[in-house]
């Protein structure tokens, strides 16, 4: 991930350095930019190497859901047809089978600006719920924890996240005026440092972890809230709208399915878990956050 990291930077720079930010083509910005500088081979290069690279992310993207489905028609909420495997390749191919003609339907039928913007908010969503769960990991243990030390976790992961919701409303592209960003980053900058000094770790990971714990998840929850300002409300409402139809589905179906297939007397062997005694090479672990 480090070495990722380097290397957008890198590109990111090298960008700015052919062409000044307010050229960037956001469209092709480096065939634009390689032309712009006389360097036409080299946009034939970048726009193969996209081409790939999009082929690439859609089988794996592919594979991955496919995978997905297939667990969830394990556990019935959706048909359990979808879980079956095939049984020379070892793949869920009915469930592969869906997720990509799924998918294929709804590129076809859709614009490339509404899925890009569904796929953003669901994304930055998901991205501030997972140093959310971490906090809520590392400072609450069910019995453990003091009352008054939940009551001071609640009420500072609650500043901490309106801290960040007010500074990501507050900032505006044509906006100069800094005021506010006086009384909301100070806000979030004493909400992360409350939990740091007034909240004792619940847990700590045996071999590795994220660290500097809470300013590493607080930062990411800043960031991430940052980020979903500056889409449309378009996509929130559609992001709402797919939200509610997950949530109504679930709770009417899928949880009293799970339910059903968690206390079903003769689970089928592809549900159950293999013994930690016995010779089978591939065991589930407990994987620190």
């Amino acid at each position: 991930m480090s070495v990722i990291t380097v290397i957008y930077c890198l590109m990111a720079l090298s960008l700015s350095m052919m062409q000044k930010f307010t050229d960037i083509d956001p469209n092709a910005a480096y065939s634009v930019a390689f032309e712009s500088v006389g360097m036409n081979w080299a946009k034939y290069l970048v726009a193969f190497g996209a081409l790939k690279g999009m082929t690439t992310v859609l089988l794996v993207a592919a594979l991955a859901q496919a995978r997905y489905a297939m667990h969830i028609a394990r556990a019935h909420m959706i048909p359990p047809w979808f879980a079956l495997v095939h049984p020379k390749t070892g793949t869920p191919i009915y469930a592969t089978l869906m997720m990509t003609t799924g998918s294929a339907v709804i590129a076809f039928f859709s614009s490339l600006d509404v899925l890009a913007g569904l796929l953003a908010v669901s994304s930055c969503f998901l991205s501030t719920l997972l140093p959310v769960a971490l906090l809520v990991r590392r400072y609450y243990v069910t019995g453990i924890t003091p009352r008054a030390n939940v009551l001071k976790f609640v009420a500072l992961l609650l500043l901490i996240l309106l801290s960040s919701a007010a500074t990501s409303a507050y900032w505006a592209p044509t906006s100069t005026c800094w005021i506010g960003y006086t009384i909301t980053l100070p806000l979030w900058f004493l909400g992360t440092l409350g939990m740091s000094v007034l909240l004792p770790l619940q847990r700590t990971p045996r071999v590795w972890g994220v660290p500097l714990v809470p300013w590493f998840p607080s930062l990411a929850i800043v960031t991430n809230l940052f980020l979903m300002r500056s889409l449309d409300a378009s996509a929130f409402i559609r992001f709402g709208i797919c939200t509610v139809v997950i949530m109504v589905y679930y709770f009417f179906f899928g949880l009293h399915a799970t339910y059903d297939m968690a206390h079903e007397p003769n689970k089928p062997e592809s549900m159950k878990i293999a013994d930690t005694d016995s010779e089978t090479p591939f065991q589930f672990q407990n994987l620190e956050i």
